[in-house]
């Protein structure tokens, strides 16, 4: 497996829209388009928003990016680890958890000195085995929370981000 910046396999930004888009838009009734606007975003020279992907091959496997707010009542939180997906064939491989640290080691590339994430209840172990400690309950509804991680107290030795 490996994981690279979107910029770097632009022939994933549809799958990339496509799979953020099923998991986490289309029930809100907002258009594919508007996603596919969103990645492409990643594409630009900025190092927030990115989007890194995960593949082997040709073959896709999952996706997260790294954009500048993902809660709008709190705006005074960046960056944002945002839009987790891993293909459901290859889920509890570790390679969710290889795309997250990816990404928060990319925010600690552009001097910041934490990152931010909303996760839902159900899901927050995952993140908290991986040092991410709840900031806010419940926000921006019940059964969401916002969990921080700073640089500071992050253990787990990892691979360098991803060149541009």
């Amino acid at each position: 497996m490996t994981i690279c910046d979107l910029r770097e396999r632009q022939d994933f930004v549809d799958i990339v829209a496509d799979r953020v888009w099923r998991a986490f838009w289309k029930e809100q009734g907002h258009p594919l388009s508007l996603l596919r606007d969103l990645v492409q975003k990643s594409l630009g020279d900025d190092p927030i928003p990115t989007t890194f992907v995960a593949y082997a091959g040709d073959h896709f496997l999952g996706t997260v990016s790294l954009i500048a707010c993902d809660e709008e009542t709190r705006p005074q939180y960046t960056p944002w680890i945002a839009a987790l997906w891993v293909e459901p064939d290859h889920r509890a491989r570790g390679i969710g958890e290889a795309l997250v640290e990816t990404a928060f080691r990319s925010a600690w590339g552009e001097s910041f000195p934490r990152a931010y994430l909303l996760s839902r209840e159900k899901r927050q172990a995952f993140y908290e085995k991986r040092g991410w400690v709840v900031r806010e309950r419940n926000i921006p509804k019940p059964g969401m929370n916002i969990l921080i991680r700073d640089k500071a107290r992050a253990q787990s030795p990892s691979p360098e981000p991803p060149r541009r």
